[in-house]
């Protein structure tokens, strides 16, 4: 029976799928088929379904939170349906702080370390203990450890080797009781009163600003990565664009801003039939309606290419994308 797929994502597209499947108790994953295709979803805040889709979409809705006190810091245990911003909120609400830079970040906590979840100067592998999981194959919980999850920039162990064989059902944080504030980016470096709640809160008037609400405007939040790109690339960008934000990463390597390449292309405002790139935000597409998945990898190929065109970088999408079968994805050469 056909399932309206618009309510599901953030991004809204009129689509529909073929069953739907929403998983309130974890034994219901083992009752459950994984015969292809199959979609698994969270709140669909970093997923858009570019058209029909021909299987079933199985949404992970599980809740609980449970608290262990040790010695240098805390356990906590969430069950991977639960609200991602209102987990943040509930532990700074319990004095436990540690994931204020975070804040506001849509979608569920299951969904949060597939793509290693991360803003201002903070990626959620920092406070990942151990990632517990539902093997599609064997039918059975597993758990893995901070380094078997291979966590790197908006990257997994989900993304690949348990891609299609892996349900995050579990996501344990280690949050350390002595508080470090990181406090590298931006509008946080204006703070004179640093506090967890000071963070937080300027995360979320920060975000707010620069960010449309789903509920309002329809869109699927940070469209594209942030480029990682060689120090040599790196001068030769700023002997050509000295004002391109950029910060140091891994390796001697340098991660540049997508949004600041999106915007100074000329590109902010621009529009294909409903989809448009946000004027205040330019990393971020929107939808004001009647649009369809193609206007949308049309949109996504023009910003590709006329980044590539004027400052040599490859722009590659966060968001993942779903077509009537599998997640395909969109690439300047294409």
């Amino acid at each position: 029976m056909a399932h309206a797929l618009q309510p599901l994502h953030t991004f809204a597209l009129n689509n529909q799928c073929q069953h739907f499947v929403e998983i309130t108790h974890l034994e219901q994953l083992k009752a459950q088929h994984f015969s292809a295709p199959y979609c698994l979803l969270g709140e669909g805040s970093n997923t858009v379904f570019l058209t029909d889709y021909s299987g079933t979409v199985i949404k992970m809705a599980t809740k609980g939170i449970a608290i262990q006190e040790r010695d240098n810091d805390y356990l906590v245990r969430v069950a991977a349906g639960e609200n991602w911003h209102q987990l943040v909120s509930y532990l700074l609400a319990q004095n436990i702080p540690g994931l204020e830079n975070l804040a506001l970040i849509p979608g569920t906590v299951g969904a949060a370390p597939v793509q290693n979840i991360g803003a201002y100067g903070v990626e959620l592998a920092t406070f990942v203990d151990a990632v517990e999981y539902f093997d599609i194959t064997s039918k059975t919980f597993n758990t893995l450890s901070n380094a078997q999850c291979e966590f790197a920039y908006r990257d997994s162990v989900f993304k690949h080797r348990l891609k299609h064989q892996a349900v995050i059902t579990e996501v344990h944080l280690a949050l350390p009781k002595k508080w470090q504030p990181v406090l590298s980016y931006g509008p946080l470096q204006q703070l004179t009163n640093v506090t967890p709640q000071a963070v937080f809160e300027q995360v979320i008037n920060t975000r707010n600003s620069k960010l449309p609400n789903p509920r309002l405007l329809a869109n699927a939040g940070s469209f594209f990565k942030n480029p990682i790109i060689t120090a040599e690339q790196l001068t030769a960008l700023l002997a050509q664009f000295p004002q391109l934000p950029h910060y140091p990463y891994e390796h001697g390597q340098y991660k540049v801003a997508a949004g600041w390449l999106i915007e100074q292309a000329g590109l902010k405002g621009y529009r294909i039939a409903g989809i448009a790139v946000h004027q205040q935000q330019a990393l971020v597409l929107v939808n004001y309606g009647d649009s369809q998945g193609s206007d949308l990898i049309a949109m996504i190929k023009h910003i590709q290419h006329t980044v590539q065109a004027r400052y040599n970088i490859t722009l590659q999408h966060e968001v993942r994308l779903i077509d009537n079968h599998s997640e395909c994805y969109i690439n300047v050469e294409a």
